[in-house]
Parts: C-alpha cells; structure tokens; sequence
C-alpha cells in the first residue's frame, strides 16, 4: 500500500463507498462507459505505450488501455483496496496480462521519473486535496512529450442524474449537495480553473472540451432509483430523514426516473469536461 496524503478520501474509498462501487462495478461502468472511447482517443495510445490510469477504481479503462498498448503495459493507481481487488479479478478473468495494479495517492505516490508515455482518468482526478502537487507528480512521471488526457463532471445542472435527484429537495437535505469545490465529483467544473491547475503542475497545450454521453442506470425506474440512493451519496441523504421520509423519496425518484425509460433501460445523459494537455521537451527517438 502506498503512503496517503488525502486521508479523507483514502477513508471514504476503503470503507462503503469503495465496496459499493466494487461490488456494483459492472452497474458503475455501464453508466461511465461512453466516456471510454472518447479518453483513450483523445490521447491516442499506442501499441508500444506504458500508460497511468489515475483514480482506476475497478479498472475498466486500465484494461482497455492496456489491450490497445498489446506491447507496451498500463498501471492503475487508487486510494481503494476494495476497488483495486476487482480490478484484479476482471484483469485475470479477462485474460489481460500486461496490466498492474497499485494502491497508493496520486499526489504522492513515488512514481519513477518519465515512465509513462500517456496518462488517463475517468473521474479520478476530481479528489486531490492538493490538485497541483497531484498534477506535478504526473508532470514528473511522464516522458518529455508523453501526454495527459482525463475526464472529469461539468456543472452539476448539466447531468441528468443530478437533476433527478434535485427533484427531492423537499424530502432530503440536499443544500449544498453538487456544489462546486473540492476534492469531490464537482471539483474541476470550471475549464478556467482546470487549465490554471494543469498549467501550475508543469503541462502545457491544455484543452478543455465538453462531451456529453447517456449512461444506463438501470434495467427500469425503480431499479435505477434503488440503484442511485443505495449508492454513497443517496445513502448519506436518506440517512439523515426518517424511513417513511427514505420511503417517500423512493418513490418520487422512481416517478421522476420514469421518463428517462427507453429500450429496455433508464439512460441519463452525463455532462463532462474532456481534458489534454502535454509534458513539454521532444518526446525520445
């Protein structure tokens, strides 16, 4: 196990949240999976790469950016013990073999010097207490030349899952819930800000682009709305109202759900920021 600076989220990660997440990973990669495609080519991995997956989680995109790097490897880098045991189940069950996987924070991990030629995150880069140390040690593990591309929420009124929820404001306490700032989900909202945070950690040519992608949240209303309140945050808001309060929010989300059900599923719509930027110097010969 790596050393933590951020021990708020290295808590929150190895206790329900990081379970959830591991448990219900394949739900998780159902909702994010339309971010893959876009993050892998925008930083266009290539069959000789060693890549840094930051924030794995369970480890889907390491294992994609490793299948696409055949000759090269991918590492992946989390805060979550539970998280990092399913994503070495899938990589064995899935065959992978040149993918690794390391418990440790991003913002300190000691990382060895121009290593990576790409480093990737989806969704990981939002929870740094300390985003520009977090942002200079990668700068620091990547070749001259060796590129950064990450995918991290827009503004919280943009996603569709978040304004479902919104909808129970007068059953749980949700002020402040989806607010800019951090570390959290909804730190990096502002493309100001992000450009000013890669640039502070050493990278340049930083690009910031919006992409918005529909996730499946589950195979109806009522077992997305289950699915979105068993999850860390809507346990936390129903812990804090009675049952018949918890009760009466399922049932609201269930409704409001209702009219996101096509083909067989609830599917919302995810608002992002698709971040690129590189590590200055002449990448080697």
């Amino acid at each position: 196990m790596g050393q933590f600076a951020n021990t708020a989220q290295a808590e929150a990660w190895n206790g329900y949240e990081g379970a959830q997440w591991a448990r219900s990973q394949e739900r998780w990669d159902a909702v994010n999976d339309g971010c893959n495609q876009p993050l892998l080519d925008a930083v266009a991995v290539l069959d000789s790469d060693t890549v840094l997956d930051v924030g794995c989680g369970a480890g889907r995109t390491t294992r994609l950016a490793a299948r696409r790097a055949a000759r090269g490897r991918a590492l992946g880098l989390d805060l979550s013990g539970p998280m990092l045991g399913k994503a070495r189940e899938s990589a064995v069950r899935e065959g992978v073999e040149n993918v690794a996987f390391v418990q440790g924070d991003a913002q300190v991990h000691p990382l060895d010097s121009e290593a990576f030629d790409a480093v990737i995150s989806r969704y990981g880069m939002t929870f740094f207490a300390d985003p520009v140390a977090a942002f200079s040690n990668l700068h620091h593990a990547l070749r001259p030349g060796g590129r950064l591309a990450f995918i991290c929420a827009a503004e919280a009124e943009a996603n569709e899952w978040l304004a479902a929820l919104a909808s129970l404001r007068d059953i749980l306490p949700l002020d402040g819930f989806g607010k800019a700032g951090g570390p959290g989900m909804f730190s990096l909202t502002d493309p100001g800000r992000i450009r000013e945070l890669v640039t502070a950690g050493g990278f340049s040519d930083v690009d910031v682009q919006r992409i918005e992608v529909p996730g499946k949240w589950g195979a109806d209303a009522e077992d997305a709305a289950a699915f979105l309140l068993d999850s860390g945050p809507g346990r936390h808001l129903l812990s804090q109202v009675t049952p018949q309060q918890q009760a009466q929010a399922r049932r609201k989300l269930t409704d409001v759900l209702g009219r996101y059900e096509s083909d067989g599923a609830v599917w919302l719509r995810s608002s992002s920021w698709l971040v690129t930027a590189v590590r200055g110097g002449a990448a080697p010969r």
